[in-house]
């Protein structure tokens, strides 16, 4: 346990963004070509996503802070996948609400 708390939170966080990342990524491939393989694939995944998530809790303890940067954070890893992997149109809205979502992280972290 004392080297999953060695290793800074940030890092744990952005190893669990991506996880989710991939989940989503496994999801669409699933959604566009149905198989089990992507189905336990995905839940890997998702499982292995949560395991990266509880040294990050545990290391900051603060529910409101670590959660909204995963959300961000995951957010932008699965646009990213949907823009350069398949290829989806982001609208000026969209690019706003991922603005507006990495300031809500910086008001959170400083107050």
């Amino acid at each position: 346990m004392r080297f999953l708390l060695s290793i800074n939170y940030l890092i744990w966080l952005l190893l669990s963004a991506i996880l989710f990342a991939v989940g989503e990524y496994l999801s669409k491939k699933f959604a566009l070509n149905p198989s089990i393989i992507y189905v336990i694939l995905l839940l890997t995944a998702y499982c292995l996503g949560v395991l990266a998530w509880l040294p990050a809790i545990l290391q900051k303890n603060q529910l409101s802070i670590v959660g909204t940067m995963w959300s961000v954070l995951s957010l932008l890893t699965t646009v990213l996948i949907g823009v350069f992997i398949f290829s989806e149109k982001l609208s000026i809205i969209g690019i706003l609400g991922i603005i507006t979502a990495i300031v809500s992280v910086v008001l959170l972290s400083i107050g």
